[in-house]
């Protein structure tokens, strides 16, 4: 109704959030990815207040990066890839799921 480009917005919106999830964990490290997904999973699976999320929220993140960790471990086994290489090969596809499914991280 105001004359903009529905498509256009949307792509720029997702390009937006993309970009400025990629300087937070170029400033903050790939280890604290964790921090940007992980809340939002936990919404999804609690839709209570913020007494159920945010204990949920240390849960998971703490899985996570455990389970990362293992599986870094695991993948080659005498050496070992990184925590956070692991953790952005989980975290960089449940954040497009969530900024594709709702149009922006909410």
């Amino acid at each position: 109704a105001l004359g903009h480009r529905v498509r256009v917005v949307r792509v720029a919106a997702a390009l937006g959030a993309t970009l400025l999830t990629a300087a937070a964990v170029a400033a903050a490290g790939p280890v604290a990815f964790v921090g940007l997904a992980v809340p939002h999973l936990a919404r999804r699976l609690v839709r209570g207040g913020y007494a159920a999320v945010l204990p949920l929220s240390a849960l998971l993140g703490a899985a996570l990066l455990l389970g990362a960790d293992v599986v870094g471990r695991v993948v080659r086994a005498p050496a070992e890839v990184p925590a956070g290489v692991m953790t952005a090969l989980v975290g960089v596809p449940v954040l497009v799921v969530l900024v594709r499914r709702r149009g922006a991280v909410s």
